[in-house]
């Protein structure tokens, strides 16, 4: 598949990498040359440097030939403009990203109006991932698959130490779940019976969602999820903006502490229930004058990593039940995760999932990128082109980074085993490393007998684009 990416900064170069990773012929466009280098040492995708909002550009790069567009750059405006120029030119579907919180109410408007097939605000993908986390009500992050019948669960083994020192085979506690990966120092350990766990390892278990509530002992999942009462968010940005909105919707009392007066105003007209207090987050003694260890939840979404990890773990020590950080950079995550704070959120990891879930098509249900974006867990719905079909799981010779977690058919869940036979129409819960991806692509997407992908001769063709 030929696919155009404009805008070459954290989202623009997660998409390029995750889809380069699954043999797609990426080109990545951007005015910043530095940007532009950087895509290039690391990633084996093409670059030109230039305005992608200009017809003539577009026109080098044969929009006709062109399956999916996707506008990422530091303009709302601008990435509505390509995707309206891209489509003009004859490419197959565009993407755009807009974040500006003003167009929030115009964004099927836009959609229709530029014919643009697929629009994601991270901000509001952030505020949705919290206020969902929110919802479950454990301190334990249980992401969901197959319409909440599939989870996935990440498990830190401090929670339970007496499991550290066994391997896998010797114990008796995962014979109902799954251990797809153990993060271990920064590592992703794709485990065997015989692997050892280790004392700080966080383990990312897939099972029955309800299994996986038994095995943390926070009781049945099929429980009435519970709002919390009150809320506090720490950084009034556009995520806690999108958070507040949903929070007083499902009827929570919410309070912002904003550093900035005027977007603190900004805040204060548009969140008419909402709290909003002038102040500095870090203040420890305005926190506790705002009655912080009262809070049922709390959100650090400061414009610092630093900040919000601080403040996440002032959240844990005054016992907070719910406790979310929002991070830029990935790799913070696993070292957040660790520190005992409950989830942490990465606007591009979430946008970047919801962008290759689009452009992998029916196909694929829903998807959570792990670990930085160094592996994934897909949910996939098999059609008869997919080679796994009739085939038990030991026959395929799954190779190693490849794990089927649970297969789901009329409703039923099943913890695979050797002998399980996938069908068309079943739902497929896999976790996959990043290496992997393509195999895994080969295995469920690509039809009988020949390529899904479309191949792309530019690199031949005495016609191609500039290379930067």
């Amino acid at each position: 598949m030929r696919i155009m990416i404009a805008g070459a900064g954290k989202l623009g170069y997660k998409v390029a990498e995750a889809l380069s990773s699954n043999g797609h012929d990426i080109t990545v466009i951007d005015i910043d040359e530095r940007a532009l280098q950087r895509v290039a040492n690391n990633l084996d995708v093409l670059t030109a440097k230039g305005n992608a909002a200009q017809l003539d550009l577009l026109k080098q790069f044969n929009m006709e030939r062109t399956s999916v567009t996707v506008a990422v750059t530091g303009s709302d405006e601008t990435n509505l403009l390509i995707c309206l120029l891209a489509k003009e030119l004859g490419c197959k579907q565009v993407v755009a990203r807009v974040r500006n919180p003003a167009y929030a109410k115009q964004l099927e408007f836009f959609s229709s109006r530029f014919d643009v097939d697929f629009i994601i605000n991270p901000d509001q993908e952030v505020a949705r991932d919290i206020f969902r986390y929110f919802l479950q009500g454990g301190a334990l992050h249980i992401e969901e698959f197959a319409h909440g019948r599939v989870g996935l669960m990440e498990y830190p083994i401090t929670l339970r130490p007496e499991l550290a020192g066994h391997t896998l085979q010797e114990l008796d506690a995962f014979r109902s779940v799954l251990v797809a990966a153990i993060a271990r120092e920064d590592e992703i350990i794709v485990p065997h019976g015989s692997t050892e766990l280790g004392a700080k390892d966080v383990l990312y278990l897939i099972g029955k969602t309800a299994d996986l509530k038994a095995f943390s002992g926070e009781g049945q999942f099929g429980e009435k999820k519970a709002v919390p009462r009150n809320v506090m968010i720490l950084g009034g940005g556009n995520p806690a903006l999108f958070l507040a909105k949903e929070l007083l919707e499902a009827g929570a009392s919410v309070k912002i502490v904003e550093q900035d007066a005027e977007r603190c105003e900004y805040l204060a007209e548009n969140l008419r229930n909402v709290l909003v207090i002038h102040g500095d987050a870090t203040d420890r003694d305005l926190l506790e004058e705002e009655s912080l260890a009262e809070m049922d939840a709390l959100a650090a979404l400061t414009g610092l990593d630093e900040e919000n990890l601080l403040l996440a773990l002032l959240g844990k020590q005054q016992g907070i039940g719910r406790v979310v950080a929002k991070v830029s950079r990935s790799n913070f995550i696993s070292i957040i995760e660790q520190l005992g704070i409950d989830r942490a959120v990465n606007s591009v990891l979430i946008s970047a999932g919801a962008i290759i879930r689009f452009i992998q098509g029916g196909q694929i249900a829903s998807l959570s990128l792990l670990f930085g974006g160094q592996a994934e867990v897909v949910e996939i719905i098999v059609t008869d082109a997919s080679q796994v079909i009739g085939v038990p799981l030991r026959q395929l010779d799954l190779p190693q980074g490849i794990i089927v977690g649970a297969v789901v058919r009329g409703g039923r869940v099943t913890i695979p085993r050797g002998d399980t036979v996938i069908q068309p129409g079943d739902r497929v819960v896999v976790f996959c490393v990043a290496s992997m991806v393509h195999q895994l692509e080969k295995l469920f997407y690509r039809q009988k007998g020949g390529l899904l992908h479309e191949l792309w001769h530019g690199r031949k063709d005495s016609g191609k684009p500039p290379l930067s």
